[in-house]
């Protein structure tokens, strides 16, 4: 099939609005796919690469192309494109996965050239789409829940057998492979059959379920009561996969580490089981048992083997808090309390996340204050008799943190892409400071902006542009500075030490709550409550502050 006919279902895609109308756009196209490439098809549709990551990202596509050409309808620079439709899917995979193979020295040269080759056969329609799905920015509106639901529909099964072959495989395109692949013959009771065949595989990543959220335990509770009350590990995600002496493990994402993080193998190794998959959690300690910032973990679990400091100095403590696997038997069906205790016969106490079970809100309130007086991010409360639902965020899971705020001063702004071309979208936050009566740009953040609001703070930004930036001029690119007046709201996780601010801290996961036309800059909260928040070394004693107590800070 013609890359072409995927570039212009995406394009149909994003014209309607509507699940069951997405949903009937991606199973019209999937029916007409070749089983051979359905793979193909639906990693394409669904804002992904059959190859995860090949080493190319938007700036380097940036670089080679130049800008988005609102006019010309695409990136037009420095590449010759083709006249008529003629690049398969088939060779445009083949293309990517070959840029993706090359590594070593000058491997950044040649990707450049593959890339430049693969887009040059291509049309100006084809490059744009290829432009976007190599920069994750996709944006039709078809996530992984519609495009389930087509395949299910396109195959003639039950979406929840899609589902659930999705979730255990860690693929959609693997899905969709095995529903409408050669092996079933676009036959619907054996592409069921062979949807449910489909198990959990020790080596394979499974999708890890996701927690909802809520704003106190007590909230919490009234969902889901008895629980099981854990402690939320400020770490990074991970999966585990032992299979005798060998193991692997796997981030939120399904990328693996294993050769990164040494510690966590062989802390596996520890397990009185051969084969398990477990879940868990990752975190750099102090002595003391208490959590270093985020940025050390997430800086230990990046670097890669051979670099300093890798794993004699800062090592990773593993925490897990589920069992999906072991020897031989499958526990994703099971309910949490059986893969719980499951899970504690056979690991050491100190590899346990600290829980509680308890359908007491005052117990539960005081070992969520225990957890956070630990230096914890809160605590998630689960369902005893839930199953483990890989890759969904139900209700069986809801995660409470204490929710911290600021009155932040948009200070620029940057015209946005894909789905947000057009409009100003990745703000440019500042705290005030009172010795100078300046700004201090704490970060940025694209995070909680709907649409409606996306138009008015476009609007509005615009306004305060300095210097002016009228629409009607406007390259739709590059960052606009405005005049330091427009207040607005912001949650975050917390703040962690950064230099590449000025103010030498940042906040983390911020997102925009709400706009504050009644407050001035005046009003904004001062770099002085947010570095409050975290002491200049670093230690997690500082997120304890109170975010109203620390606004008062001198």
């Amino acid at each position: 099939m013609l890359l072409d006919s995927v570039v212009a279902a995406s394009a149909d895609v994003a014209a309607v609005s509507g699940r069951l109308a997405k949903t009937d756009k991606i199973a019209s196209v999937l029916r007409e796919v070749p089983a051979e490439e359905i793979a193909v098809a639906v990693a394409f549709l669904s804002g992904d690469l059959t190859q995860r990551q090949i080493g190319v990202g938007y700036a380097a596509l940036s670089d080679l192309l130049g800008p988005y050409d609102a006019e010309a309808g695409g990136r037009t620079a420095g590449i010759r494109q083709a006249a008529t439709p003629a690049l398969t899917l088939t060779q445009a995979d083949a293309a990517l996965g070959e840029i993706g193979a090359r590594s070593g020295p000058g491997s950044q040269t040649e990707r450049r050239r593959l890339l430049a080759d693969l887009l040059g056969r291509a049309t100006l329609a084809e490059r744009d789409f290829l432009v976007r799905l190599l920069a994750g920015d996709l944006r039709q509106g078809a996530l992984d829940g519609v495009v389930a639901d087509a395949i299910a529909r396109a195959a003639g099964v039950p979406a929840a057998a899609v589902r659930r072959a999705y979730q255990l495989s860690g693929s959609l395109a693997a899905a969709a492979a095995t529903a409408l692949g050669p092996a079933v013959g676009r036959d619907p009771a054996e592409a069921e059959q062979a949807l449910l065949a489909v198990r959990l595989a020790v080596g394979r990543p499974v999708r890890p379920m996701l927690a909802a959220s809520a704003p106190t335990v007590s909230a919490a509770l009234e969902r889901i009561s008895p629980a099981a009350v854990e402690y939320k590990i400020d770490g990074i995600r991970v999966q585990v996969h032992r299979q005798d002496r060998q193991v692997r493990v796997f981030t939120r994402t399904l990328d693996d580490i294993t050769e990164r993080v040494p510690e966590l193998a062989q802390a596996a190794l520890s397990l009185s089981a051969r084969h398990a998959v477990l879940d868990g959690e990752a975190v750099a300690l102090y002595p003391d048992g208490r959590p270093r910032p985020f940025q050390v973990t997430s800086a230990r679990a990046a670097s890669q083997p051979g670099m300093p400091d890798r794993g004699e100095r800062v090592p990773l403590t593993l925490f897990l808090f589920d069992l999906l696997h072991i020897d031989g038997l499958d526990l994703v069906d099971s309910p949490a309390s059986e893969r719980f205790a499951r899970l504690a016969a056979i690991a050491p106490a100190g590899l346990v996340i600290p829980r509680v079970v308890t359908a007491d809100a005052g117990e539960a309130e005081e070992f969520f204050a225990t957890a956070v007086a630990h230096g914890h991010e809160g605590v998630v409360v689960k369902s005893v008799t839930g199953p483990y639902g890989a890759g969904r965020r139900g209700s069986e899971w809801i995660k409470v943190k204490p929710r911290h705020t600021l009155d932040l001063v948009v200070l620029a702004a940057e015209w946005g892409h894909g789905r947000r071309h057009g409009w100003l979208s990745n703000l440019h936050l500042g705290a005030r400071d009172p010795a100078t009566g300046g700004m201090v740009m704490l970060g940025k953040t694209f995070k909680g902006l709907t649409d409606a609001l996306l138009a008015w703070q476009t609007e509005r930004l615009l306004e305060l542009a300095d210097p002016p930036q009228p629409v009607a001029t406007t390259t739709w690119r590059g960052v606009v500075p405005v005049r330091p007046e427009l207040v607005v709201e912001v949650a975050f996780d917390g703040v962690q030490a950064s230099t590449r601010y000025p103010g030498g801290v940042t906040l983390r996961f911020a997102r925009v709550l709400r706009y504050r036309p009644d407050k001035g800059p005046t009003d904004a909260d001062t770099i002085d409550a947010v570095r409050a928040l975290w002491t200049p070394d670093g230690t997690p004693d500082s997120n304890l502050v109170n975010p109203e107590d620390a606004r008062s800070a001198p």
